[in-house]
């Protein structure tokens, strides 16, 4: 079972607990990232989650969001996780955090202090089907444009990390 670093509202580790349980009820308080992958158009790689998660499964987010585990940094975690889920790996730079708390019907929660993590990339993708139904490179314009006739298709720390972007443009 995968051990996420639980942590207090200053980010200080705190304990290591179960994912499952991190994520059931109102969500407890662990460390997270989301990675936005441009390519050269500037545009942004998105996926869609694969139908096989707890929590939005079939929903459209950012091109990587994950766990660092204690062994890890942000940067680290962030490079291992594209590879796993997209098949290649690029430079990320590290933009800042947000916290967010999100239910997700009667299931269970995110509850998260989420590092903002940003990579250029122009090679080709292969994703994991086990961890991503399809994914696909859109211009922000477009993808703002959807995110307000169709909220419902994107997880909502999309929507938050979208927002933490354009306040550090």
């Amino acid at each position: 079972m995968v051990k996420l670093v639980v942590v207090n509202k200053n980010n200080e580790e705190i304990g290591l607990e179960d994912k499952l349980k991190c994520h059931l009820g109102k969500g407890i308080l662990h460390r997270a990232f989301t990675a936005f992958i441009f390519n050269s158009k500037n545009q942004l790689l998105i996926q869609k989650r694969s139908k096989n998660k707890l929590l939005w499964p079939l929903i459209w987010e950012a091109s990587c969001s994950s766990h660092p585990l204690r062994t890890e940094n942000y940067i680290t975690a962030g490079k291992k996780r594209l590879k796993k889920e997209l098949g290649f790996s690029c430079e990320l730079k590290f933009l800042g955090k947000f916290k967010y708390q999100v239910k997700y019907k009667n299931i269970g929660a995110e509850k998260e202090i989420c590092a903002f993590l940003v990579g250029k990339y122009n090679g080709k993708v292969k994703s994991n089907p086990k961890e991503i139904a399809e994914w696909k490179w859109i211009d922000l314009k477009t993808l703002k444009k959807d995110l307000i006739k169709s909220p419902r298709k994107y997880a909502p720390w999309l929507k938050i990390a979208l927002k933490f972007h354009e306040k550090r443009k």
